[in-house]
């Protein structure tokens, strides 16, 4: 039976273990500067000792609040009021003008991917469309946070990719006390969150003119970095500048490094393929991206990811997929085509959802199974649309283990910091995950193969 917790941020979300940091419930606070804190497993969550942080307006905000209000109980309702007059709407990714792939010619080498959101945010403030832009830097106080960027001169320094956690509680200032237009940069998760406060402070919806989705694998706790760190050869609490993507323009998009700095500034790398499989078994995840649906960052007006896809993923320099959301960004792609300042293209429908595939089968089809779980522990799961899916034993003994793999990777880390012994105690569970998970495909083949 599900417990009921109390109707503030602390009861329902933060100690159900669903806050992904965001900070969007510290906009209404005098002390968002001071509002996020480090948890024991390595994320960002909102300070207890703040008591403004009880209120249920702050909750409201929140985009896993599990009492969400009738007209923004998931992301079709949302989407219905900030996207309404886009033509197209599919169960799996929303609304939607069209898809694409490519890459834009300036920004892609000094990019993650195609470089296609930093030559968004470009066009926004050369053609006056924002004034500002509130994206993912360098930090002063971490290893990364989020800034507001106000001129071309400081793109390039924000255009890599951040498997590392940030909160929005660093820039709520500036939006509260500013008469400028912005555009937001963020994963799904933190695109919720902005519609929320859209929504719940109507001001906002004047000064936030444009956002841009990143497509998410999932939030990643500050213990990824300190064992890629470790790996890399570098001591996990002395190294600076992790760089997540290094890419191998020589090879495929797949072939890429994590790199960061030793204390006397010496880079050191690895390559990631050598490390494991880090995204598909869960290592170091948030617990509440579990429980998120929205796999194509449905609420943003562009939403872009990486084209994991044949011929594009041969080709290191990096490509992106688009989805187009409303007509602003529409215009933006094909005037970039039309200008041959992005070598873009339309991509079929049906090879953009190939493309997200391994996201839809864990995120739509395994969800309910999930939530069944979590609701038979007493947690309070927030309305999910994909959530009715049945799955087999096969399928569930892999959800099962990626949670353990999940959880321990994250209470092992916490302890021994050393990533040989962490290696060695995790090895039992990510060999099993990796037996249940070779099981589930073999059975998978023969039911394609005698069409079930």
């Amino acid at each position: 039976m599900t417990i009921v917790p109390n109707k503030n941020i602390f009861d329902a979300v933060v100690k159900q273990d669903l806050c992904v940091g965001c900070g969007a419930c510290l906009y209404s606070s005098t002390k968002n500067n001071l509002g996020m804190k480090w948890n024991k497993e390595g994320f960002l969550n909102p300070n207890p000792d703040i008591p403004e942080l009880l209120s249920e307006d702050n909750l409201k905000v929140c985009p896993f609040n599990p009492f969400p209000d009738k007209e923004v109980r998931t992301e079709n309702e949302i989407a219905d009021i900030f996207l309404m007059d886009t033509p197209n709407r599919h169960q799996k990714i929303g609304h939607y003008y069209n898809t694409y792939v490519g890459y834009s010619n300036k920004y892609r080498l000094t990019s993650s991917s195609g470089g296609i959101a930093t030559y968004l945010i470009d066009e926004l403030l050369n053609k006056k469309i924002v004034d500002a832009v509130i994206t993912v830097k360098e930090g002063e106080k971490s290893f990364y946070e989020y800034y507001v960027v106000r001129s071309t001169d400081e793109l390039l320094t924000t255009s890599k990719t951040r498997y590392f956690p940030v909160t929005l509680a660093t820039v709520l200032e500036q939006l509260k006390n500013s008469n400028e237009r912005f555009a937001v940069v963020g994963i799904a998760c933190f695109i919720k969150s902005v519609r929320l406060l859209q929504i719940y402070h109507p001001e906002l919806k004047e000064r936030i003119k444009f956002t841009i989705g990143i497509i998410c694998g999932g939030i990643k706790s500050r213990f990824f970095a300190e064992y890629l760190a470790g790996k890399a050869g570098v001591s996990n609490n002395q190294f600076s500048q992790p760089q997540f993507r290094i890419k191998d323009h020589q090879s495929t998009a797949s072939d890429y490094s994590f790199g960061c700095k030793d204390e006397e500034g010496a880079l050191h790398t690895i390559k990631m393929k050598t490390v494991g499989d880090m995204w598909g078994s869960g290592m170091f995840k948030n617990n509440a991206c579990d429980f998120c649906d929205d796999v194509t960052t449905e609420l943003a007006d562009i939403s872009l990811g990486d084209a994991w896809l044949n011929p594009y993923n041969q080709d290191g320099k990096g490509t992106n997929v688009m989805v187009t959301r409303s007509k602003v960004a529409e215009e933006l792609i094909n005037e970039g085509i039309t200008k041959k300042e992005l070598s873009v293209e339309r991509l079929d429908f049906n090879q953009f959802l190939s493309s997200q595939q391994g996201s839809f089968n864990h995120r739509h089809k395994a969800l309910g199974y999930r939530i069944r779980l979590a609701e038979k522990k007493g947690l309070s799961i927030p309305p999910k649309r994909h959530n009715k899916e049945m799955i087999f034993i096969d399928f569930k003994l892999v959800q099962k283990q990626r949670m353990v793999v999940r959880k321990q990777s994250l209470v092992k880390w916490r302890i021994v910091k050393d990533n040989r012994t962490f290696d060695e105690v995790m090895s039992d569970s990510i060999e099993k995950l990796k037996k249940v998970t070779k099981i589930y495909h073999y059975i998978s083949y023969i039911k394609r193969r005698i069409n079930l």
